[in-house]
């Protein structure tokens, strides 16, 4: 039985032929993020805007608008509400009230009572309260998270590798990081801290991803030394280009079910895993890769500049391997 193959053993794509206008296309999507950013913001949820959030099971299917309305002539403010998994499940967020937890737990016991009144059957499965102080140190200890996050990957491949190689990762994920953010501000889907958690696990597999080619990358400036940088580098694309269609088929297939059949509560998540997935294998193709040619990387860029003895390696160019 022939075992199934993703990617053909002859593969041999130009990836860097595209890579000036796949630079421009980034650029203008990272500046197109954070202008949206900026002007509609990130829709933040109860972890980062504070407020409650009460979830709501019902004996029947509702009606959304039906029920905003009867929320919202409890005088609480206006309320969000949202489908939770199910038309008889539903997340009802409500602004911060007034007087600290009293306050919020009488607010809860008023919306409480009217819904088992008005809608019989229906029980509260849980109440959620956070002030705009807790809110507050929430983000900016997610904003802190990725930021160490980033630098410290940064460094580890400045370390593992060299300079260049850091800054290429670097920017890399900077680029996946924004992109993600930019399409929350677009979507306005609930940003909370699952989403912190989708962010780090993507600079988590972005940075597995650059380093396998990375690897190879260093890997084949030692073994073909007479090669240009740029077909070196899309040599080392296509080797492991089976790993990379593999790796991520497998996730794409797994978080894609997630997102379409999962519940409610982890979409956001799911989402973002989804959208920073795609993100991240075309920016280790075009953004970290191509980050050493402009940063004039080459075979002799790491040997030692005086010919010690055992320092000698093979000067050879693979036959057959065309631009």
């Amino acid at each position: 039985m022939r075992l199934l193959k993703l990617v053909p053993d002859d593969t041999n794509l130009d990836f860097l032929r595209w890579r000036k206008l796949a630079i421009a296309i980034s650029t203008l999507l990272i500046l197109g993020s954070i202008a949206l950013i900026a002007v509609r913001g990130l829709n933040f949820g109860v972890d980062f805007a504070g407020g409650q959030l009460i979830r709501v099971t019902f004996a029947q299917p509702v009606s959304v608008d039906d029920l905003r309305d009867r929320v919202g002539d409890l005088g609480l403010g206006d309320p969000s509400i949202q489908e939770f998994g199910s038309s008889r499940e539903v997340a009802i967020r409500l602004p911060l009230p007034e007087g600290g937890e009293a306050g919020a737990n009488a607010a809860a016991s008023r919306v409480r009572q009217s819904l088992v009144q008005q809608y019989p059957g229906s029980r509260i499965d849980a109440v959620e309260t956070v002030s705009g102080k807790v809110s507050g140190e929430l983000i900016r200890s997610g904003a802190l998270a990725l930021l160490l996050a980033m630098i410290g990957i940064a460094i580890y491949i400045w370390v593992r590798f060299e300079w260049q190689f850091g800054v290429g990762g670097l920017f890399s994920l900077f680029h996946d990081v924004t992109l993600t953010l930019g399409f929350f501000a677009l979507t306005q889907m609930e940003f909370d801290l699952n989403v912190i958690a989708a962010l780090l696990t993507l600079i988590g597999y972005s940075l597995n991803d650059t380093i396998v080619i990375y690897d190879r990358v260093r890997e084949n400036l030692r073994k073909y030394r007479k090669m240009d940088i740029e077909p070196l580098l899309n040599l080392t694309m296509n080797e492991t280009l089976s790993r990379t269609v593999a790796t991520n088929f497998a996730m794409l297939l797994a978080l894609g079910a997630l997102t379409l059949l999962g519940p409610e509560v982890i979409q956001s998540f799911t989402t973002a895993l989804l959208f920073s997935v795609i993100v991240g294998t075309y920016s280790t193709i075009y953004i970290a890769s191509p980050f050493l040619i402009w940063l004039k990387v080459n075979s002799d860029s790491f040997l030692p500049r005086t010919g010690a003895p055992g320092t000698g390696e093979r000067a050879e160019h693979q036959e057959g391997y065309t631009r």
